[in-house]
C-alpha cells in the first residue's frame, strides 16, 4: 500500500470519529434547549473542541505525509489553516476553499476557549450559534477531505 492510500484511508477513518463528535455536540445542544439544563452546554463545549480538534489532526497528518511541513510557532494554528487552504503546485490541490477555512476558524478560536477557561465561564448564546453553524461546516469540510482523499488514491 502507497503512502498515499495510507493517508487517504486514515483521512476517512479520522472523518468517521469527527462525525461522532458533530453528532453529539448537535444531540447535546438539542437537550440543553429543551431542558434548560446549562450543565449540557459543557457537553457541546468539549464536543465542538474535539470535532476542530480532530480536523487539525488530519490537517496535520496531511502536512506532515505530504509536505514533511507542519508549522510551529506560536501561530501555528492559524498557519496550518492557511496551509491547507492554499494549492502546492506539484504535490497537493487546495485541501479547503476558503468558505471551509473561514468556517473553521470559528472553531479553531472556541478551541482556545475550551483550553484555557473553566466551563462554566463559556457562554451557552455563543455555543448555540457555533453549534447552528456545525452542520454544514463539517459537511463542507468532509467533502473536500474526501475529494482529497480520492485524489490521493488516484495518484498511484
Amino acid at each position: 500500500m502507497s503512502e498515499f492510500n495510507s493517508l487517504a484511508g486514515r483521512i476517512r477513518t479520522s472523518l468517521q470519529d469527527v462525525d461522532n463528535s458533530v453528532a453529539r455536540a448537535l444531540q447535546l445542544s438539542d437537550k440543553a434547549h429543551k431542558s434548560g439544563d446549562d450543565g449540557y452546554w459543557d457537553g457541546v463545549a468539549l464536543n465542538l473542541h474535539g470535532f476542530y480538534t480532530g480536523i487539525e489532526h488530519i490537517f496535520e497528518d496531511i502536512a506532515r505525509t505530504l509536505e514533511k511541513s507542519v508549522p510551529a510557532g506560536a501561530e501555528w494554528h492559524v498557519d496550518l489553516l492557511t496551509q491547507m487552504a492554499g494549492e502546492i503546485e506539484g504535490v497537493r490541490p487546495a485541501v479547503i476553499s476558503y468558505e471551509t477555512r473561514t468556517c473553521l476558524d470559528e472553531y479553531r478560536g472556541l478551541r482556545h476557549v475550551v483550553r484555557n477557561v473553566y466551563a462554566f465561564n463559556l457562554r451557552s448564546a455563543r455555543l448555540h450559534e457555533l453549534t447552528s453553524g456545525l452542520n454544514d461546516c463539517f459537511r463542507n469540510v468532509q467533502k473536500e477531505l474526501l475529494a482529497l482523499a480520492a485524489f490521493l488514491e488516484s495518484i498511484e
